[in-house]
């Protein structure tokens, strides 16, 4: 079915007439070539929407968004450097197309094309999603359909300078400048308001954050109006965010505009917002059926906004091309991409499961080789036994003196050396370019890790509570975990997140600093979970993520026990058997830690389950019930091995878990053992599904010894 757009364009440029004087004034001193070049991205761009329709009429192709009416971003590529990082909007085909004339060897047609059919063949996720990216042109794959990888393009910005001073090599040139495209309803986002306010709140410290915010602006979000004038009204008189606007329909202008928001960003090294004042043609994306909410004249009336259309139209009366030439140029251009639109259309699909997460399955693999084969610290120091937080304070001064890239940052870690004073001292040997607070808005602190991590850097940024991670949650989920899997490895974040949590506190009340809740960070394929109970257990597990970032580009989730931090005693006031020494060790992920060899019973337990667990074991070894107590210390992925040798090994398995019954650990580690066939007696014990209250009240939800102490009994005498 033809396309109303294509029509009009067609009638409109057959009904130009040659001007009898060339007007070269409406390029406005911009090189007639430079226009050329970027008609010809604009070109490709559109038919490539038009090809997306046909592939899908045919039964081809997929779900797409188009990027008619936005081809005025092929400008701003044009007017930037192919070493500069993008990180784009869906809308950036013509962005795309520009900027692989910049580099010699590509064909940025069939990559796109390759994308819309999902061929494995596709040059960035390898058939895994329909993605604007490609190594070598430094185009970051975005898969959001939001504003969600604005964050990280902050951290990218940072993370250029910062490299370069640490003395790191980056990805990235000294004077390079990170652009990121998104539309004027993502930019009511809270991912990007964040972002935006972050990047205005680094620069007003005079920190360098060379980001280029570019928002496309077509006034309507799928099918709901941006108030007229809205962007320009928040974004025009912004301290510490130079503003920049041209209208798209105006290729000169664009160019002009965007030279200058570009040159500004890379000499001053501050931000700019480039507003670029667009069209949506061809409706939202899909199967959208637009008049169902725009009128057919409101419709219409954008096509004179078409900026293919209205670039012709200048390099017609500009004397550079003719209307035939303009339509010759066209229509070739529609026989190229429609001739590799069939050919793409048959080639082949990721087909199994196996295929699809290969890069999943491999960066793990690759984590785990990398920690079986770390060698130790070098401790060569005599330190009395040390508290959970004293040896992560230790293991990260370690991390910090082995790699110059290492970054620990977050709220209050820095000066204050964190709100339990895990950090303290960090900021003195390291420097204030490696350990530094930052404002308070998590999707900020882990962007910043996402960019980091991009950029040849080794982030440890820190999330103050647990509940403070639900904040921002998306940024490990929809950006963090899903990097490897939507570019085939060939972009990695490696990052280890420390994050304070569970409950127990004594007096320091509310859910929001007794989170026992882990629900949202189970299911993360390819990420790393890990929850340490002993000190020497948590330097050397800290050290196992250290190296599964640096070596696979893992993101690892470290969990530490808030009311563990400062423990000393395990089973009476003075008996210090919860301190330990840090031996420099390096723990493989998978590798448990079993505390006993009992024949009668195994408890699977991790985090404050370990010395609640083993309290109880010593109470039971009085009744006569011999137990093994295994700490699982790695919760995602479980350490299904060695889980089921224990299980095995009595034939009675106890998991004692102190997150929520619904949604929690226990769910995950008793399916295992089950689809794994154990078919010993089985019973689990956790916390009630409930929100941690103030106080004394919080031990009324909390698992407690007592309930684990009768559940391992009723489990050995058969009543479970």
């Amino acid at each position: 079915m033809a396309e109303p757009i294509d029509e009009h364009f067609l009638a409109a440029v057959s009904a130009l007439r040659p001007p009898s004087t060339a007007n070269a004034a409406v390029l406005h001193g911009i090189p007639a070539q430079r226009c050329v070049d970027v008609f010809e991205a604009q070109l490709g761009s559109r038919h490539l929407d038009l090809a997306a329709r046909w592939l899908r009429s045919k039964g081809k192709g997929f779900y797409t968004i188009g990027s008619s009416g936005h081809e005025s971003n092929a400008a701003v590529a044009a007017v930037l450097r192919p070493t500069d990082p993008a990180l784009l909007h869906y809308r950036s085909g013509g962005f795309y197309l520009a900027r692989a004339r910049q580099v010699a060897g590509s064909d940025p047609v069939r990559d796109v094309l390759l994308g819309l059919v999902a061929a494995v063949d596709e040059p960035i996720s390898g058939g895994r999603h329909k993605v604007f990216g490609r190594y070598d042109l430094h185009v970051i794959p975005q898969t959001s359909t939001i504003a969600s990888h604005l964050p990280r393009a902050l951290g990218v910005a940072f993370s250029i300078a910062r490299a370069r001073k640490l003395g790191v090599e980056s990805p990235w040139p000294g004077d390079a400048l990170a652009v990121c495209s998104f539309g004027d309803a993502s930019a009511n986002h809270s991912t990007a308001v964040g972002a935006i306010n972050a990047a205005m709140h680094t620069a007003y410290q005079g920190v360098p954050v060379p980001l280029l915010f570019v928002c496309e602006d077509n006034g309507i979000g799928i099918s709901v109006k941006t108030p007229q004038g809205w962007i320009a009204r928040t974004y025009g008189d912004r301290a510490d965010l130079r503003y920049f606007t041209a209208d798209g329909a105006n290729l000169p202008e664009v160019l002009t505009v965007a030279t200058q928001a570009a040159e500004y960003v890379r000499t001053q090294r501050r931000p700019a917002f480039l507003h670029l004042r667009t069209v949506r043609l061809m409706g939202h994306a899909g199967s959208d059926y637009e008049p169902g909410y725009r009128s057919t004249d409101e419709i219409a009336a954008d096509y004179a906004r078409d900026p293919v259309l209205c670039t012709a139209r200048m390099l017609v009366e500009a004397g550079v091309l003719r209307p035939q030439q303009v339509l010759h140029a066209y229509e070739a251009t529609r026989c190229e991409v429609l001739a590799l639109a069939t050919d793409v259309a048959e080639l082949p699909q990721l087909s199994s499961a196996h295929a699809v997460t290969a890069p999943l399955r491999d960066a793990l693999d690759d984590a785990v080789t990398a920690t079986r084969h770390a060698p130790a610290a070098p401790v060569g120091r005599d330190e009395a036994p040390m508290t959970l937080a004293q040896a992560i304070n230790r293991a990260l001064r370690d991390v910090l003196d082995a790699h110059p890239g290492a970054m620990v940052f977050g709220e209050d870690v820095a000066r204050k050396g964190g709100v339990y004073g895990v950090t303290r001292g960090l900021r003195a040997a390291a420097g204030t370019a490696r350990v530094f607070d930052t404002l308070l808005d998590e999707q900020s602190i882990l962007g910043l890790a996402l960019g980091a991590g991009i950029s040849g850097l080794l982030p440890i940024p820190e999330i103050q509570y647990l509940a403070y991670l639900h904040n921002a949650a998306d940024q490990i989920r929809g950006e963090g975990a899903t990097l490897q899997f939507f570019s085939n490895r060939q972009y990695r974040n490696p990052m280890v997140v420390r994050i304070a949590g569970y409950g127990y506190q004594k007096g320091f009340g509310g859910h929001f600093h007794n989170d026992d809740s882990v629900t949202a960070i189970r299911d993360l394929p390819g990420v790393v979970v890990a929850s340490p109970a002993r000190p020497d257990d948590a330097a050397a597990m800290l050290r196992s993520c250290v190296t599964a970032a640096a070596a696979a580009g893992t993101v690892c989730l470290f969990l530490e026990p808030i009311a563990l931090y400062h423990t000393r005693d395990l089973y009476e006031a003075g008996d210090d058997l919860w301190l330990a020494r840090d031996s420099g060790a390096v723990v493989p992920i998978g590798e448990t830690r079993t505390y006993g060899d009992g024949r009668d019973l195994t408890i699977l337990t991790f985090g404050n389950g370990v010395p609640m667990s083993l309290r109880v074991a010593r109470r039971l070894a009085g009744q006569d019930i011999a137990v093994r107590v295994v700490d699982l210390r790695w919760l995602a992925p479980l350490p299904v091995t060695a889980m089921l040798a224990d299980a095995e090994a009595t034939g009675r398995v106890l998991v004692v878990d102190e997150t929520r019954r619904s949604g929690g650990v226990s769910e995950g580690v008793v399916t295992t053992l089950v689809d794994h066939g154990y078919t010993g007696a089985l019973a689990r014990v956790a916390s009630h599904d409930s929100f941690i209250p103030l106080g004394d009240a919080a031990l009324h939800v909390l698992l407690d010894e007592n309930t684990i102490e009768a559940a391992a009994v009723a489990l050995v005498e058969g009543r479970r």
